[in-house]
């Protein structure tokens, strides 16, 4: 059973210091910096990933609906905030579904419907994490040379317990 992370874009740019720095300046390289950031989360948790994305803000002759760096992009439609769009994922996808925001009622309405519901902070800091690991691993492309296994090989060198408490009992008479 796989996760659905559902993210209230703006509300995650907002909440993170870098993110709206980046934002501020620019809102298309905020939004492709928080994109940036979640491809590399899921490289590392291979988790189903939305944003949701007010449409009021989207570029010029954008697609409601993209997909970039294996995250969904999703812009609300016109007269429609992605509050909604949110709240409406999270019922579909009700135990499977979890919710990123700080705002409040969208987060009371996705709990409402089984998702669970993680802050915007906590989860900057679980991506934060997932990149610090994939700098130490290394870039996903590579293969690793040699795999380490605690798997054990052959067969056990120890009899079963029943046999082993029956060679105890013969050794007693």
């Amino acid at each position: 059973m796989s996760i659905h992370i559902l993210i209230d874009g703006y509300n995650l740019i907002r909440q993170s210091k870098a993110l709206s720095r980046i934002d501020s300046q620019d809102i298309t390289q905020g939004r492709q910096a928080l994109i940036d950031r979640l491809a590399a989360y899921r490289r590392i948790k291979s988790h189903r990933v939305t944003v949701v994305f007010d449409g009021v803000r989207a570029p010029e002759l954008a697609p409601l609906r993209d997909q970039v760096k294996g995250v969904r992009i999703v812009f609300s439609r016109g007269g429609e905030l992605a509050d909604g769009v949110l709240v409406r994922m999270a019922r579909q996808d009700r135990e499977q579904a979890m919710v990123v925001t700080s705002d409040q009622a969208v987060a009371r309405a996705a709990a409402a419907c089984g998702a669970a519901v993680i802050d915007s902070q906590e989860f900057e800091s679980r991506m934060a994490l997932a990149s610090a690991m994939e700098d130490i691993e290394g870039p996903a492309d590579e293969a690793p040379g040699r795999r380490v296994s605690t798997r054990k090989k052959g067969e056990g060198r120890r009899l079963p317990k029943r046999l082993r408490q029956q060679a105890m009992r013969a050794r007693k008479l």
